[in-house]
């Protein structure tokens, strides 16, 4: 669709072959939709004037950036490796991270629907990894007469944060959730299901939290910074041995001490006798309900920047210019701290 609405637009829209195939549109489809399709990354990166990611682009793809473009995608600079932040700035890229596109009353539109499935996603994960072929205690989530159901926590009540609540509600969990913002509790007292504890989100509170978590959700994030450590080592030596640790807030950097990235393929790890699970990307595997939801959101914003231009459009709108992270040379809006202008 979105294909379509630039194409008849009057742009034209490159396609590297096969980027479609996971989601279920093939290369057929974005012809009939008006595309061209190309046959390497490279030649798509090259062709461009407007570069469309998913995901931050790899340290191959950094090199077939062309000096001057404009790139948009889920970027999360502030967790990413400093040499890649350098080759934007030298290359004077203008990018835009849809996760830091951001209204005035500090909503983010286009992570948003990420964030909605990322948080539906975490109960079903969590469900299998519980289970003794997943390594966990073989606890089900909702018990059953007589057993009482697993224990949830979650760190974070943002929209990550509540719709993992949700789907955990859903299939019978007890769930408690922390946040700092007392306001935020409030709100979600008001209209969760009954019997959701909310707890002021501290070191103390976390940590007794762990205690009696079957698993502990990490839901919380900076817009442009990386996500703060909430779970030092201290709390996760508190949870119990095949336990679940899934850190939802890897994109970011990762909210525990313990966190490191795993994969679709390769999932999970133990450290301090707890599972964890950091997949980056987790709605990747949803991929055509995750491409849809993606494309409701930030069509707005593309079609903007490839009308208007970007410097027009970044001028005109105050929610997308929020969004910029490098331009000119120069970082914006996002505070990496692992970046020190590329000197080591």
């Amino acid at each position: 669709a979105g294909v379509k609405l630039l194409t008849e637009a009057g742009h034209t829209c490159y396609i590297e072959s096969k980027a479609g195939v996971g989601a279920g549109f093939s290369d057929d489809n974005y012809l009939q939709a008006g595309g061209k399709i190309v046959y390497s990354g490279e030649e798509a990166y090259g062709r461009a004037d407007i570069v469309l990611k998913a995901v931050r682009p790899t340290t191959e793809e950094m090199d077939w950036l062309v000096p001057g473009q404009v790139l948009m995608g889920y970027l999360y600079l502030p967790a990413a490796q400093p040499d890649k932040i350098k080759i934007l700035l030298d290359k004077k890229i203008t990018a835009v991270a849809y996760e830091q596109i951001q209204r005035v009353d500090g909503s983010l539109p286009v992570l948003k629907p990420l964030s909605q499935i990322g948080g539906q996603m975490a109960a079903q994960i969590v469900a299998k990894l519980l289970q003794n072929d997943g390594g966990g205690n073989g606890v089900l989530l909702g018990g059953v007469p007589g057993v009482p159901p697993a224990e949830i926590v979650i760190i974070g009540a943002g929209v990550v944060g509540e719709n993992a609540a949700r789907a955990f509600l859903g299939k019978g969990a007890h769930v408690t959730i922390l946040d700092r913002d007392l306001n935020r509790l409030q709100e979600l007292a008001r209209f969760l299901p009954s019997g959701v504890v909310t707890l002021v989100s501290h070191p103390f509170n976390i940590e007794r939290a762990c205690g009696f978590a079957d698993a502990v959700i990490g839901a919380v994030m900076v817009p442009g910074e990386r996500a703060p450590i909430v779970l030092p080592r201290a709390a996760v030596q508190k949870m119990r041995s095949g336990s679940v640790l899934l850190d939802l807030s890897i994109d970011e950097g990762g909210c525990a001490e313990t966190s490191r990235p795993t994969s679709h393929g390769n999932p999970t790890y133990v450290a301090e006798g707890v599972i964890h699970c950091c997949i980056p990307n987790l709605p990747g595997v949803v991929a055509r309900t995750a491409t849809h939801a993606f494309l409701n959101a930030a069509w707005p914003y593309i079609q903007r920047v490839a009308s208007q231009g970007v410097e027009n459009a970044l001028t005109a709108d105050p929610d997308l210019e929020r969004g910029l992270v490098t331009y000119q040379g120069q970082l914006r809006h996002i505070n990496p701290v692992n970046y020190n202008g590329g000197e080591g």
